[in-house]
C-alpha cells in the first residue's frame, strides 16, 4: 500500500507540474511582445513557437529589462547595451541582439572623442556646438555661417583651403573651432587642435628627448589641423622656420586643410613672426610663412564683447 501511495503522489506531481508548464507555457505565448511579433510574423503561430520557448523567454525578459531601462552603465541585459530580438530563418527562431539607442549614442561619442585630439585646449572648447553658439553679434556670423559651410564640404586631400579667424579676446573664436571640430567628427574627419604657444613650448623642450620629429609629423597628417591662437607664442627663428614652415608646406603640398584662430590680422600676424630674438628682424622668411597662410585661408574678423568677462 505504501508504495501504491507514493507512486500516486508522484503521479500528481508529475501532473500538477505538467499542468503548471503548459499553463506557464500559454501564458509566455499570450504576452503583447509575443503577440506583438506573431503580427509581424504571420508565417508563424503560437503552436509552431513552442517548441522555442526558452529564446521566448529569453527575449521577454530581455524586453521588459529594456522598458525599465536603469540606463546604461546598469543595463541588466545579457550583452550590455544590446536589444533582443526573435530571428525568424528557415523554420527556426533564435534570439539575436542589436545596439540599443544609449549604446549606439555611447558608441558615437567614442568616434568622437577618438577622431579629434587635441593639445593644451579646455573641456568647454572641446564640447563647442554650433547650436549653442551664440549668433545674436552681426559681428560674427560671416564666421559662424563660413565655419559651417566649411565642416559640411572640406574634403581633406582635394583642397587645402582653410579659415583663419581674427579679433580681439573672448569673442568666440577658439569656441567656434571646437564646435567644427565636433561637426567634422560626425563626418568622420579627424582633426587636431592645438594651443600655439604651450605646442612651441614643447617642441623646443622636445629637442633634448629627440621627438620634435614626431609632434611636427602629427600636425603635418591630420586630415584636418586647428591652429588655436597663433601669434600669441613667442616663436624662435627654428621654431618659425623648421617647425611652423614644415607644417604648413606639407599641408599645402598634400592638400590639407589648416584653420587658425589668432588676435593679429595677416599683416600683424606675418610683423610677428618675422621678429627673431637673435636675428632681429627677418621679414622674408616671415613673408614664407604667410604665404602659406594668406593664400590658403579665408579670414574672418570676427567682433563682439569679451564673453569670459561676462561669465565672472
Amino acid at each position: 500500500m505504501e508504495a501504491i501511495k507514493r507512486s500516486l503522489e508522484a503521479f500528481v506531481k508529475a501532473r500538477n507540474l505538467e499542468q503548471k508548464i503548459q499553463t506557464d507555457l500559454s501564458a509566455l505565448l499570450d504576452h503583447p511582445l509575443v503577440e506583438d511579433w506573431l503580427s509581424r510574423h504571420p508565417q508563424w503561430t503560437k503552436t509552431k513557437l513552442e517548441r522555442f520557448s526558452i529564446k521566448v523567454k529569453h527575449y521577454i525578459r530581455e524586453e521588459e529589462n529594456c522598458q525599465k531601462c536603469p540606463g546604461l552603465d546598469r543595463c541588466p541585459n545579457l550583452l550590455k547595451g544590446h536589444k533582443a530580438e526573435l530571428l525568424a530563418y528557415s523554420g527556426m527562431v533564435d534570439v539575436t541582439y542589436t545596439p540599443c539607442r544609449y549604446q549606439k549614442r555611447a558608441l558615437q561619442e567614442a568616434r568622437k572623442a577618438k577622431l579629434i585630439k587635441s593639445h593644451h585646449i579646455s573641456a568647454d572648447i572641446l564640447q563647442g556646438s554650433f547650436r549653442h553658439f551664440d549668433r545674436n553679434d552681426a559681428g560674427r556670423l560671416d564666421a559662424f555661417q563660413a565655419v559651417l559651410d566649411f565642416c559640411m564640404t572640406v574634403q581633406p586631400g582635394k583642397n587645402p583651403m582653410g579659415i583663419y579667424l581674427y579679433g580681439r579676446l573672448g569673442v568666440g573664436k577658439s569656441y567656434l573651432l571646437g564646435a567644427a571640430a565636433n561637426k567634422l567628427a560626425e563626418r568622420d574627419i579627424a582633426t587636431y587642435m592645438v594651443y600655439t604657444p604651450e605646442f612651441f613650448r614643447e617642441v623646443k623642450g622636445a629637442i633634448a628627448e629627440q621627438k620634435v620629429e614626431e609632434k611636427v609629423e602629427a600636425l603635418q597628417k591630420v586630415p584636418v589641423l586647428i591652429l588655436d591662437d597663433i601669434g600669441a607664442e613667442t616663436i624662435s627663428a627654428w621654431a618659425r622656420d623648421e617647425v611652423l614652415g614644415p607644417i604648413l608646406q606639407y599641408r599645402v603640398i598634400h592638400k590639407l586643410p589648416t584653420l587658425y584662430t589668432s588676435n593679429y590680422d595677416y599683416d600683424q600676424l606675418e610683423e610677428h613672426l618675422a621678429y627673431s630674438q637673435k636675428g632681429g628682424i627677418e621679414q622674408m622668411k616671415a613673408k614664407r610663412i604667410m604665404e602659406r597662410i594668406r593664400h590658403y585661408t579665408r579670414a574672418y574678423f570676427m567682433e563682439g564683447p569679451n564673453r569670459r568677462t561676462q561669465m565672472k
